[in-house]
């Protein structure tokens, strides 16, 4: 039995879209190609509100944080972290020999636009990292206000992880000063796993211009030239499977209409928090919750394994804690084209399952 993915990703895939990823094969380096992936850009920057090259990798997300941070970064990296994935960004710095401090928050507490300013303003750092969404705590970071205070320090790359967000809430990449934003395609988007995106600023590019080893596969400046001087060709063989069904994602979430989509994301996140107010305690504090996931915390004392098992029995799986958190705390995701009717069915098993 298929066990409808209440997780923070991969999440449930429609049959359409699945479709579109058994279309027959086109030369990578034909018109064809380059017009597909030239519509899938202008498609993304209506989504992430940016006049930004987009750029896009056969990786999963980590693939385009990675790049980003070993080709921008100049002198030092300042990490801030709030959660395990957060973190993920300081484990690529050290292992890619890039100089970084991490700066970690009590899980369950955001990034403030105060504790960057006062790392920044030591004139250390050329780079800055925040995660948007971190599917580890349940916080939404408010990279707005993080953004405002970015642009005080006009030498400092700003990097995002919007891997669990984007698609799910809204985004004004260029309004926030965001320089180099990161998605993948298996969470808000919708889409199988094996594609990242990122948005690319000419000021992360000139940046990176700078740093000599940026690597190969995943060196930010060969990718952005090479889409420049090619028409949207990129060095490496893409997975052009993955493009028709993403080109045509797109069309659907453009179609359902920005706005209508992060409204209906953020209706099943308030419905899911009230639901674990009422009966168990949120992770976060909630003036900080995501819009696609939400981390309960397990005030019951239940066996979450057990949970997830006698859910997968009626169809259904969400996710227990993450890391330190397991059986702590248990999550929904609530991203994609999931429905607030198929939210508060997986509510009202969970209630039977509990007798709550």
């Amino acid at each position: 039995m298929h066990k409808k993915l209440f997780i923070p990703g991969p999440v449930e895939v429609k049959d359409d879209v699945l479709k579109m990823m058994a279309k027959p094969m086109i030369g990578h380096r034909t018109k064809e190609a380059s017009k597909l992936q030239r519509d899938i850009s202008e498609k993304l920057m209506k989504l992430f509100y940016t006049e930004n090259q987009i750029i896009l990798s056969t990786t999963s997300g980590s693939g385009l944080m990675e790049s980003a941070i070993r080709s921008c970064t100049r002198k030092r990296a300042a990490v801030f972290a709030v959660g395990a994935f957060g973190k993920r960004w300081y484990e690529m710095a050290i292992a890619n020999n890039v100089p970084a401090d991490l700066y970690e928050v009590e899980w369950g507490t955001p990034t403030t636009k105060e504790s960057v300013d006062e790392v920044l303003a030591t004139g250390k750092y050329d780079v800055v990292t925040v995660t948007h969404n971190e599917t580890s705590t349940g916080v939404m970071n408010p990279v707005d206000e993080i953004g405002e205070v970015v642009k005080k320090y006009p030498d400092v790359v700003f990097l995002v992880d919007a891997v669990s967000s984007a698609g799910g809430a809204k985004i004004e990449v260029d309004k926030c000063g965001i320089d180099v934003c990161i998605t993948s395609t298996q969470k808000a988007l919708g889409l199988p796993p094996g594609l990242a995106i990122c948005t690319a600023s000419e000021k992360a590019i000139e940046a990176a211009r700078q740093v000599e080893h940026r690597g190969f596969y995943l060196d930010l400046v060969k990718l952005y030239d090479t889409i420049k001087k090619k028409d949207h060709q990129y060095p490496s063989t893409p997975s052009l499977s993955h493009m028709f069904a993403l080109d045509y994602k797109l069309d659907k979430i453009l179609e359902e209409g920005l706005d209508n989509r992060f409204n209906r994301h953020a209706e099943m996140a308030k419905y899911v928090r009230n639901w674990a107010n009422e009966y168990f305690e949120l992770l976060p504090d909630e003036r900080y919750a995501s819009n696609t996931l939400t981390n309960i915390k397990n005030t019951r004392e239940i066996s979450v394994g057990e949970l997830n098992k006698a859910l997968g029995e009626r169809g259904f799986m969400i996710s227990n804690g993450y890391g330190k958190l397991k059986e702590k705390t248990f999550r929904i995701a609530h991203m994609a084209d999931t429905t607030l009717e198929e939210v508060k069915e997986l509510l009202e098993n969970i209630e039977d399952i509990l007798k709550l």
